[in-house]
């Protein structure tokens, strides 16, 4: 029976750290920490329970099934299970957040050099995603590739942007912001909430399993554990990151006082900490991030749509890539005013997902508590995502007297109450059925 070296495992745990550390996680905890101030534990503590630990257990839903989405959405039926996939693929990957990522590395790492026109977009995005087709056309090769190489690269740059954080403190930690002052912990969880890496798990889950299976392991239970064992690795190496870019926002209200987000907010500390190398320094972090990123959604895209398609993998992934490539030179702006509404509206849907997932054995049977939990949950999904999109007038008025409305949260007591009935009608009729329509 073939298992994996110990090296090998922490080159998967590696891989999977890359894959979820894109520049929005990057970007985030400055924010919390410049605004949360003294508070900053609290809030740290709320953010790594939604920007960590949900994705740890949707790797943990998803190794549980066997690794993909497919798998996780059967108890829905054969047809609303593939369109949710598709839908959640075609989000997370070639329409919108796989060429996000490359514009958010071209405005972050290159833009401060080159400008932002066109032309210098157009070329970034070209090596870019050039880049990204190398390495995502052998599946079989990111572990090697990515978690025994470009991983270290990232890894030591975070140590250095980390290491001053914690070492050289641009000042003492600020004062607490209105926001946080009554309930960080809850603001810090919302803040996580945001980072949407649930979403990203989700297809993540197909790659992780696939490298596994490429390194030869073919036992259904060593898969689950190796797949679970590098989320825990990601796990704790993203919570080490995020914490001390916390603390990084919390000791610099001094120099990035009036900062708006994240990314003034990074360049103000390095320029103050390293001057002119310190621009270099978040380049190169931003970029692999961002690129890493690129490559685990690209791979997942053309691993689940190569078995839905006759197409091979390697012609899917092509055709995303230049897709992409179209859609990042639609610019930032452009892509995050269509984006958000999306993936926030697709965000619920994918927590109650993996929470319904993992308490699978509660279930007699699976389809009479998924399909009316998340119908429910689709509904109110389509509420959040027409606010994010600025149509509030579409929403019903009484939405937003639900609990937790204005944070965005308002579907949680509808679907707490659909989950309580639909558990009870469960249990009433008893006797679990063997095949899932």
């Amino acid at each position: 029976m073939q298992r994996l070296t110990r090296s090998d495992l922490l080159a998967l745990g590696f891989m999977t750290f890359a894959l979820f550390l894109g520049a929005g996680n990057i970007i985030f905890p400055p924010s919390v920490g410049l605004a949360a101030g003294e508070q900053v534990w609290l809030a740290a503590a709320g953010f790594l329970l939604t920007g960590v630990g949900l994705p740890l257990l949707t790797v943990v839903a998803l190794a549980r099934v066997g690794g993909g989405l497919p798998r996780l959405t059967a108890p829905l039926g054969v047809k609303a299970g593939g369109l949710f996939a598709i839908v959640v693929y075609l989000a997370i990957g070639p329409l919108f957040a796989t060429p996000r990522t490359a514009v958010v590395a071209f405005e972050m790492g290159m833009a401060p050099f080159s400008g932002s026109s066109d032309l210098a977009l157009g070329l970034y995005t070209l090596v870019y995603f050039a880049a990204v087709l190398f390495l995502s056309l052998n599946p079989g090769q990111l572990v090697d590739r990515i978690g025994k190489w470009i991983t270290p690269v990232l890894l030591s740059a975070l140590l250095v942007l980390g290491g001053a954080a914690l070492l050289v403190p641009a000042g003492a930690i600020g004062t607490t912001t209105p926001a946080y002052q009554s309930a960080p912990l809850v603001q810090g969880f919302l803040q996580g909430y945001l980072t949407m890496d649930t979403l990203g798990a989700l297809v993540f889950g197909i790659v992780i399993a696939t490298a596994i299976r490429d390194r030869g392991v073919s036992n259904e239970a060593l898969i689950t554990r190796y797949a679970v064992s590098a989320g825990m690795i990601a796990a704790v190496g993203l919570s080490l990151v995020y914490l001390a870019l916390f603390y990084l926002g919390a000791t610099s209200q001094g120099i990035a006082g009036e900062a708006q987000n994240g990314v003034q907010i990074l360049s103000n500390y390095v320029q103050h900490t390293f001057g002119a190398a310190g621009s270099v320094l978040l380049a190169v972090v931003i970029t692999l991030a961002c690129l890493t990123t690129a490559v685990g959604l690209l791979t997942a895209c053309g691993e689940f749509f190569s078995k839905l398609l006759p197409l091979s993998y390697r012609t899917v992934v092509i055709a995303l890539g230049v897709f992409s490539l179209l859609v990042a030179n639609q610019g930032l702006t452009q892509l995050i005013s269509v984006s958000v509404p999306v993936l926030v509206g697709l965000y619920p849907l994918a927590i109650v997902l993996v929470a319904l997932s993992l308490a699978d054995r509660l279930w007699c049977q699976p389809s009479r508590v998924f399909v009316p939990v998340m119908a429910v949950t689709l509904v109110f999904g389509l509420f959040d995502g027409l606010n994010a999109a600025g149509l509030k007038s579409w929403v019903p008025a009484a939405c937003s007297h639900l609990p937790l409305a204005a944070e965005g949260l308002g579907w949680l007591l509808p679907v707490a109450l659909t989950l309580l009935l639909a558990a009870a009608f469960d249990r009433l009729r008893g006797t679990p059925q063997l095949q899932v329509e």
